[in-house]
């Protein structure tokens, strides 16, 4: 559907793109059975659909504001949409794009405005927000119910391999990651080392994703370039890729090179940052294919084995990802169980759950019930946010794969041993 751009939208950059997207959509409304917040809301404004009519209106001049505002802050940018759209509609894109027009004109509230400036001054610094949480962890015994439970308890990392092979990966660190789970990353430097991969932490901080999903597009490109420099060194190296254990990051580090496109300094070296960028499911599917990931002998059938699989957004609809997790926790002797409704979103979705917790709360409440209805042993996620948002209401355990993965390498490495 053609759209007319208001006098200020024509011949920008942001207005030729928002009207190529715009244009795509044909308003059929096939994306709305796949849109979370419609599925709680019921309402099309809290849908692509209804979002994309009161978009369409912004970048035709008619008057937007506030309201606007509103349905775009309840979107979760989880673009199970795009997976559902007929026509290829990049509504993420368009999403990312509008929120940066809309938010210097629609004013927020006080509170609002300091709680996101407190979040962006404080997750995105790990050392930060690494002493906050285990101020939180230390005093955790004698905090109200509601708030320990968002308070994880302290995990060990375990041993982190040292041995020195031909081939050297970087690994992301992020930085909520090394404070909450340091465990998913040394389980995966365990499991490279038993492929022959020596894992190097990448010497890089917040992906900027946080930054950009608020529209703080300048903060975020500048934490870009600062990964980008950081690292620089590390790929020239000969680091041949940079492993990504948090899904969420992985889907933004990807959008490096889109992003930094028009910067003369960073546009090349940004495209191949994106380019070695890997999700840790990717990497260990290659390995297999290989021949490099150590055989593991048939398991023994268990209710113990029985995990439910949680598949991030960010690595099914995102990086279209979906479906390799589960197949390497089968070859690892797991039994994923049938989840209903695998596209929906589990609330997460970064800073979504602490701006929007109402909503956020009542997705993960029909996640864990599509999650728990199969019994299984314990759920099984690829991301730091939807684990740690999951385990703060789950009765049962939530890890991440890799861990389970490691834990079976290291199990049949033993029992070789033994039998040796």
């Amino acid at each position: 559907m053609p759209i007319e751009l208001a006098e200020k939208y024509r011949g920008t950059a942001h207005g030729e793109e928002a009207a190529a997207i715009l244009g795509a959509c044909v308003q059929c409304g096939q994306c709305t059975v796949n849109c979370p917040t419609f599925r709680i809301l019921n309402d099309d404004w809290d849908s692509p659909r209804g979002r994309i009519s009161l978009i369409r209106q912004l970048f035709e001049g008619q008057p937007s504001g506030s309201d606007l505002q509103l349905h775009l802050d309840r979107c979760l940018t989880c673009r199970s949409c795009e997976a559902m759209c007929p026509e290829g509609v990049r509504f993420g894109r368009l999403l990312d794009i509008t929120r940066e027009q809309i938010e210097p004109v629609a004013k927020r509230g006080t509170r609002e405005r300091l709680l996101r400036r407190a979040l962006r001054a404080v997750v995105p610094y790990r050392a930060r927000f690494t002493a906050l949480l285990r101020v939180g962890q230390a005093l955790r015994g004698v905090l109200p119910a509601a708030l320990r439970a968002r308070v994880p308890q302290k995990r060990a990392a375990g041993p982190w391999p040292a041995a020195a092979h031909a081939r050297t990966m970087l690994v992301w660190q992020g930085c909520v990651q090394p404070a909450i789970a340091p465990d998913i990353n040394a389980a995966t430097a365990r499991v490279l080392d038993r492929c022959g991969i020596r894992l190097v932490a990448a010497k890089a901080g917040c992906c900027g994703a946080l930054s950009y999903h608020m529209a703080e597009t300048g903060e975020a490109r500048d934490f870009m370039r600062r990964n980008i420099d950081a690292c620089w060194p590390q790929i020239e190296a000969g680091a041949e890729a940079i492993v990504m254990t948090a899904s969420g990051c992985g889907a933004h580090v990807r959008d490096y090179g889109a992003l930094l496109a028009d910067d003369p300094q960073y546009a090349d070296k940004a495209r191949r940052f994106s380019e070695l960028s890997k999700d840790i499911a990717e990497i260990i599917s290659d390995e297999l294919a290989a021949g490099r990931l150590p055989a593991i002998p048939p398991q023994p059938r268990s209710p113990d084995r029985r995990v439910a699989y949680q598949s991030p957004c960010s690595l099914q609809h995102a990086q279209k990802l979906k479906g390799v997790v589960e197949r390497l926790l089968k070859h690892a002797g797991y039994t994923p169980t049938p989840v209903a409704y695998p596209f929906m979103c589990c609330g997460s979705a970064g800073s979504y759950a602490i701006l929007q917790p109402e909503i956020s709360g009542a997705l993960r409440a029909a996640k864990l019930d599509t999650l728990l209805s199969t019994r299984p042993k314990m759920i099984v996620t690829a991301n730091i946010g939807c684990l740690t948002h999951l385990a703060e209401a789950s009765p049962l355990p939530v890890r991440h794969w890799i861990e389970l993965l490691d834990e079976t390498l290291a199990a049949t490495a033993q029992a070789k041993s033994g039998a040796a």
